[in-house]
């Protein structure tokens, strides 16, 4: 029968994931095995077209091997398309660091960062810097966190504040745009600049994640032409209800979530 292992077509009788380790990786000694992206530890039946990994634990793979595993991994036939899109990301702070390495995870081909602002000690408590980050350019840092989670990722980074003068420019490659600033003002600007010179290029913006509310209140929702909006849209930071790790972390997730669903072609919510 003919299957693949580790990313290469292989034809075989063996008939068991044991059998064809011990043939094709008998020096992986704490392998982990996968089978048509499911990761198992069983002894089970191989049929033919099925895909098989072979990765030692603990040990970066090769790129041929990383991004057929990271392909293995997701549902068949996600990471060739992923892999083809051009991500904007403006603003790293809470909600668009945590989205940064979720679409770095996913397999992301091509993200852009812009950020202005540098990493301070108040932002610990809820973006994905480390204290080694502080007083480095948001940019920088998370390009370089990035890197340690999927150095096959191309990032591209602008260290500038998005002004009305210059938003067409930065964002004319991207496909989507994820706006993840603080302000309403900057949400506003950077909105109506992508929505005014750009109708075909989705938006993915966040409102209403501070606080401890619940959960479930945050939602996705498609506005008006290309712009779809995260958040509960109500629970804004104010004084006495500051932004939280775990709320902001939801919002990021619908956020990356509706990107990883708009470069499937699922436009609907």
């Amino acid at each position: 029968m003919n299957i693949k292992i580790n990313g290469e077509k292989v034809q075989t009788n063996l008939s068991t994931i044991l059998a064809i380790q011990a043939a094709f990786y008998p020096e992986i000694k704490t392998p982990v095995r996968i089978l048509n992206g499911f990761q198992t530890s069983e002894n089970l039946e191989i049929t033919e077209g099925d895909e098989l990994f072979f990765i030692e634990k603990g040990k970066f793979p090769k790129q041929e091997e990383f991004e057929a595993m990271l392909s293995a991994r997701h549902t068949p036939h996600v990471y060739e398309k992923v892999k083809q899109g051009r991500v904007a990301i403006a603003g790293l702070g809470g909600l668009g660091s945590n989205i940064a390495i979720l679409l770095a995870r996913t397999g992301i081909g091509h993200l852009h960062l812009v950020d202005f602002d540098v990493v301070e000690p108040s932002n610990l408590n809820r973006q994905q810097y480390k204290i080694r980050h502080l007083g480095m350019h948001k940019t920088e840092a998370m390009k370089a966190e990035l890197q340690e989670i999927n150095p096959f990722v191309t990032v591209e980074i602008d260290t500038v504040r998005v002004t009305q003068e210059n938003a067409r420019e930065l964002f004319a490659d991207d496909d989507i745009i994820c706006e993840a600033f603080d302000t309403p003002e900057a949400k506003a600007l950077l909105i109506n600049e992508i929505a005014g010179h750009f109708p075909q290029k989705k938006i993915v913006s966040g409102s209403g994640m501070a606080g401890y509310e619940s959960s479930n209140l945050i939602q996705t929702k498609k506005s008006i032409g290309n712009l779809y909006l995260c958040g509960d849209g109500v629970t804004n930071a104010k004084v006495g209800r500051g932004l939280m790790a775990p709320r902001v972390a939801i919002c990021a997730g619908h956020e990356a979530n509706m990107i990883l669903r708009l470069l499937l072609g699922q436009e609907t919510v």
